[in-house]
Order: structure tokens, then C-alpha cells, then sequence
């Protein structure tokens, strides 16, 4: 949420970014319900006023003419007040609304897009691998390893669901491991950014699993609610979260941090849950696109001025992790038309998948600042005593979809699949292996 002063000192920017990441919002409908609430705020509030003066007048009244006189006036005021009042909740409620669709403005380098087709490429990393055998995609592979069952998980589950078993676990949670190792070592983080350049504190991540349940309005003040994507237990009035960032981002609400603790940095593992509503007839096969994935996020708050090389450091921890496994993949910077409602700047890393001969998404990271903080009122305290809202920034470390690159990167002619060197230690073998081999 941005700050109505800031909407209508920024008006054409504030329009210019609706159109650009393809919104549909009257400013000046707003600006006109914003102007109307304010009103009705200032014309309720002095009937209360009147209403309690009349109060104290009846008490002090000298004559019963009096007495009467004043009653009479105080039924007026509360015709009015019992007029204005809920008038002032159907404003607020309208303007409540509209403010809920206002985006927060892209950054300068965000390219401008429709769609993500507009997407730019920022570099490639890594040699794709050749192979003197035709390519087969992760799906046939974990079949064939007897390592993905998709047709039991659908008699089960439905669509969209999958059993991972044997070595492909094994290898899921030495991602997570791995990642872990990185994440919550100063040292390790202090060579990332000495390589990149970067000029952010070394604090380590904190580890945390977060919960997976969520009430519907934290999850509106994450700006992140979307009732076609997410799962509703309305019995219990309880969403199911879409990654551990809605959680995570939320510990701070209605908090007041010391700028002396920041930056703050969680890294939470979780059962993520979406209904992939907008994706009907997508990858059906494997494990691409789930109603339910294991994923480790990145969350942070920091100052205002410290957030976008915070991002560019969660970028270079992603890019350490995928090159760490060995696996080609390329940096992207996604355009306004396909970025969130929430973001200043989101940049991508799609990992290479030599079966489907394409680069698939397999992390993103969002630079939010304090769009998600105004709502969740998470302010930070500075040395001086002044009070802002804090700045938060999150980011994938890894989701299953990096198990997918591997399989196809590092499948050989028998069928095997040989495991990255950086994960042996945690997966306890060299290469996953044909079940009759």
C-alpha cells in the first residue's frame, strides 16, 4: 500500500504504473473518495462532538423549556449522525478497496512489458550440456528411476500431485541442506559479497518453519491475496499459504524494530500450496507446476535505504546456489506487465532444461520496499527516535523445481542420473541409479 499524500503528489507515476503493469484503476476516482472520506470523517466526528455536548447541556439545563429545547436538538444531531455514519463506512469501504489495487511503482530498470514475452534477458551462465543421446524430460527419467509416481499421486490426490520417493527425497532435502549450509554461515556470505561487489551487511539468515496457515486479512495486508490462487479453509476462516514468504513476512506486523537490529534475515522452509487456476492444461506431467511443493524462502527487512543492493545480494546468493549444482541458467529481469502488484523491481533465474530445450523459472526475488510494511505497519525506530516503515525484500532460495534441472542436466545414456558433486556429502551416493541396474 502506498500513502494517499505520496498517490496524489505522484498521480501521473501512480497512473503510469497501472497502465504499465496492466491494471485497471481511475486515480482520480480515488483521489475523489479519498477527498470524500476525509469529509465524512471531519462532519461525523463533529456531530459525536455536538452529541456529547448536548449531552453535558441537558445535564446543566435550568428551566424543563430548556431541557426540551436541547432535546429536540439532540434528536436532530442524531438523525444526522445516524445518517452520516454509515454513509462515512460505505466511503471508507469503497476507498479501502481502490487503495488495495493501487501497484507500487517499478523501478527505472524495470523493462516495460505487457506480458512475459517482454522479459529481458540480463546474461547466461554456464555451457548447456550436449549429450550423444536424445534428451528425456524429468518426468520420464524419475519414472524409469522409480523415483516419481504421478499416476498413484493423482488416484489419490488429483491432478497436479505426485509421490517423490527414494533418492529424489534424498536429494530434495540435500538442496535444502545445502542451501541452509550457505545461508546461515556468515563466512560463506561474506565471500558472496566480496565477489559480487556488494555492500550489505554479512548478517546470516535465521532459519525458521514458519506456519503454513494464514488468516485471509494478514494475508491482504501481505498484499498477496488472491482467492482464485489459494486454498480457503472457510470453516476455520484460515488460508493456506502459496510460499513461506506470506508468513515470514508477516512476523513483524504492528511491530516496532530498532534500526540497530537490521537487517533481519529469515530463511523459512515450507509446504506451499496453489490452485494454478490460470494454468489449466500446463505442464500436467512430472512436477513442474504443483497444488502442492516443498520451498525455502529468503525474507528480509532492512532500511529503506539499504533494500535494493539487499536485493541484488539475495540475486547473487540464488546465482552461488545454481552454480554450486553446476546447472546453466540465465538472469532475467521480468517486465511490468508479468510482475506483482506489490513489487519495485523483480528479477528471475531460470535454470536450463535440456529435455523440454527451453530455460524454466526456477527462483525469483522481489524488491518490495515498504509497500507490504505500510500495511502490515512494521516501522522501523531510528537512533534519533523517529519512527519510517521498514523496507522488505524476498527471494527463493530453492523450490523442487531445481530437482527437475538436475535430473534432465545430469542424466546419462543408462538412465542414471549423476548427483552434484556440492550435494553427495548430504545424499550419502554418487549417481541415482535404473532400479534394474
Amino acid at each position: 500500500m502506498l500513502d494517499i499524500q505520496f498517490i496524489r503528489s505522484h498521480k501521473e507515476d501512480i497512473s503510469k504504473a497501472i497502465t504499465d503493469k496492466g491494471l485497471n484503476l481511475d486515480v482520480e476516482k480515488l483521489l475523489a473518495k479519498a477527498e470524500e472520506r476525509v469529509a465524512l470523517i471531519q462532519e461525523v466526528e463533529e456531530l459525536k462532538s455536538l452529541k456529547n455536548d448536548i449531552n453535558e447541556l441537558i445535564q446543566k439545563a435550568k428551566t424543563p423549556e430548556e431541557r426540551a429545547e436541547i432535546i429536540v436538538k439532540g434528536k436532530e444531531i442524531k438523525v444526522k449522525l445516524d445518517e452520516r455514519e454509515p454513509l462515512f463506512l460505505a466511503v471508507k469501504s469503497e476507498y479501502d478497496t481502490l487503495m488495495a489495487q493501487v501497484p507500487n511503482i517499478p523501478s527505472e530498470d524495470t523493462p516495460i512489458g505487457k506480458d512475459e514475452s517482454e522479459n529481458v534477458v540480463l546474461r547466461q551462465v554456464g555451457n548447456k550440456p550436449e549429450f550423444e543421446f536424445p534428451a528425456k524430460e524429468h518426468w520420464e527419467l524419475g519414472e524409469a528411476l522409480g523415483i516419481i509416481d504421478v499416476e498413484r499421486a493423482v488416484k489419490v490426490s488429483g491432478s497436479r500431485s505426485v509421490y517423490l520417493k527414494g533418492d529424489l527425497v534424498l536429494l530434495e532435502f540435500a538442496l535444502m541442506q545445502f542451501a541452509f549450509s550457505v545461508l546461515t554461515s556468515e563466512e560463506k556470505l561474506a565471500a558472496i559479497i566480496t565477489e559480487n561487489q556488494l555492500k550489505v551487511a554479512t548478517t546470516p539468515f535465521i532459519p525458521v518453519l514458519p506456519p503454513v496457515l494464514i488468516r485471509p486479512e494478514i494475508m491482504a495486508r501481505m498484499a498477496r491475496h488472491d482467492p482464485e490462487e489459494m486454498y480457503a479453509i472457510e470453516r476455520d476462516n484460515l488460508n493456506l499459504i502459496g510460499s513461506a514468504e506470506h508468513t515470514l513476512g508477516a512476523m513483524y506486523a504492528d511491530e516496532i524494530l530498532e534500526a540497530a537490529q537490521l537487517p533481519i534475515r529469515l530463511v523459512g522452509f515450507s509446504v506451499a500450496f496453489r490452485r494454478e487456476a490460470g494454468s489449466y492444461g500446463k505442464d500436467m506431467k512430472g512436477f513442474l507446476r504443483m497444488h502442492q511443493f516443498d520451498k525455502l524462502e529468503m525474507e528480509s527487512f532492512t532500511l529503506p535505504e539499504q533494500s535494493r543492493d539487499e536485493q541484488d545480494f539475495m540475486v547473487a546468493i540464488q546465482e552461488h546456489l545454481m552454480k554450486a549444482l553446476g546447472i546453466p541458467y540465465q538472469v532475467v529481469a521480468i517486465c511490468t506487465g508479468d510482475m506483482g502488484k506489490p513489487d519495485i523491481r523483480q528479477i528471475d533465474i531460470e535454470a536450463w532444461m535440456p529435455g523440454q530445450n527451453r530455460y524454466r523459472e526456477t527462483n525469483t526475488s522481489d524488491l518490495i520496499g515498504d509497500f507490504q510494511a505500510r500495511r502490515l505497519n512494521t516501522k522501523i525506530r531510528r537512533a534519533d527516535g523517529k519512527t519510517e516503515f521498514v523496507h522488505m525484500n524476498d527471494a527463493t532460495a530453492f523450490s523442487q523445481r531445481p530437482l527437475i534441472a538436475i535430473l534432465e542436466n545430469y542424466q546419462q545414456a543408462d538412465g542414471s542420473v549423476v548427483v552434484p558433486e556440492v550435494l553427495r556429502p548430504f545424499v550419502g551416493k554418487d549417481v541415482i541409479k535404473p532400479k534394474n541396474s
